[in-house]
């Protein structure tokens, strides 16, 4: 199927009459009504591009115009200084002491995880089960 190549005809009596111009056709949009539906679509269209952008930061801002440009905050000669090293190193140490108390946490409150080792050395004995254990009344 090809509707991009026209119709051509070498027979005379072959005709056809036009849907939307003769006398019988439906009334026309009035040229009011299309300017204001022109302008509800394109209102909406500038609302779902607002939304789009609202819910995909991640996309960024794309700009044409060569005279948009903006500074970067933080490696201007006034910005504030970085952090010391001596506090970086002091907020990784409470950072790792959290993340460490967290795990604390979450095994006492999921005892049902259990424990995994995976040192050979590493050993324990039932108290209950074992030979030496004294006989107990069921």
């Amino acid at each position: 199927l090809h509707p991009e190549v026209g119709v051509t005809s070498t027979d005379g009596a072959c005709f056809g009459r036009n849907y939307f111009n003769r006398a019988s056709a439906p009334d026309t949009e009035d040229d009011e009504f299309a300017d204001e539906r022109a302008e509800i679509l394109a209102e909406a269209a500038a609302l779902k591009k607002l939304a789009a952008d609202y819910l995909h930061p991640e996309v960024g801002v794309t700009s044409t115009d060569g005279a948009a440009f903006g500074r970067n905050f933080f490696n201007r000669a006034s910005a504030p200084e970085v952090e010391d090293i001596e506090l970086a190193n002091e907020r990784a140490a409470v950072l790792a002491e959290a993340d460490a108390l967290k795990k604390l946490a979450v095994d006492y409150l999921h005892p049902e995880v259990g424990v995994t080792s995976t040192d050979g050395a590493c050993f324990g004995r039932n108290y209950f089960n074992r030979a030496s254990a004294p006989d107990t009344e069921d």
